[in-house]
C-alpha cells in the first residue's frame, strides 16, 4: 500500500519537473536536454556561460534580470534555457565539467556572463551578455537578436 502511494507521488513529482522544463520555467545543465526541447519545441536555446558564484556581473544579470517574473514570463514562451556554469566553489559533476568546458571551447567564450542563442543544432542565432535596464531592456534586445537571425 505504501509502494504504491510512494510510486504515484513520485510519478507526480516527475511529471512536473517534465512540464516545468518543457515550458521554460527550469534552467537545464545539460546540453543534451536542451538540444532535445528546443527540437521538440522549436524554441531557441538562452545558453548562460556563468560564473555563478565569483563573477559580478553575472551575479547582477542573475539577480536583476534572470530572477525576475517578468523574465520567466518571457523565458516560458521564447527559449529553452541553458545554464553552463564555471563555478570557483560550487560543486559540479565531472560530466558537467567536462561538458562546459567542450562547449566553452566550441564557442571560444573569453568573458562571462557570456550569452549565446542556439538552435538545437548548436548554430548560433546571437549572443549578448549583462545590459542595464532590467528584465524589459534584456529581453527587447533578445527578441531583437533573434528576429534578426530569423529573418536572414
Amino acid at each position: 500500500m505504501v509502494t504504491m502511494k510512494l510510486r504515484t507521488l513520485l510519478a507526480g513529482a516527475l511529471l512536473a519537473l517534465s512540464v516545468a522544463a518543457v515550458a521554460g520555467e527550469k534552467w537545464l545543465t545539460s546540453w543534451d536536454e536542451a538540444a532535445k526541447l528546443s527540437k521538440k519545441t522549436g524554441k531557441p536555446i538562452l545558453a548562460d556561460f556563468t560564473g555563478s558564484d565569483w563573477c559580478g556581473w553575472c551575479i547582477k544579470l542573475k539577480k536583476e534580470v534572470f530572477d525576475t517574473p517578468a523574465f520567466d514570463k518571457w523565458a516560458k514562451d521564447n527559449v529553452i534555457l541553458l545554464e553552463l556554469d564555471y563555478p570557483n566553489a560550487k560543486p559540479q559533476s565531472d560530466a558537467i565539467k567536462k561538458q562546459n568546458a567542450t562547449l566553452a571551447k566550441k564557442y571560444s567564450i573569453e568573458g562571462y556572463p557570456t550569452i549565446l542563442f542556439l538552435d538545437a543544432s548548436g548554430k548560433v542565432l546571437g549572443k549578448s551578455g549583462y545590459l542595464e535596464g532590467g528584465p524589459a531592456a534584456w529581453t527587447k534586445n533578445a527578441e531583437g537578436l533573434l528576429k534578426k537571425k530569423t529573418k536572414k
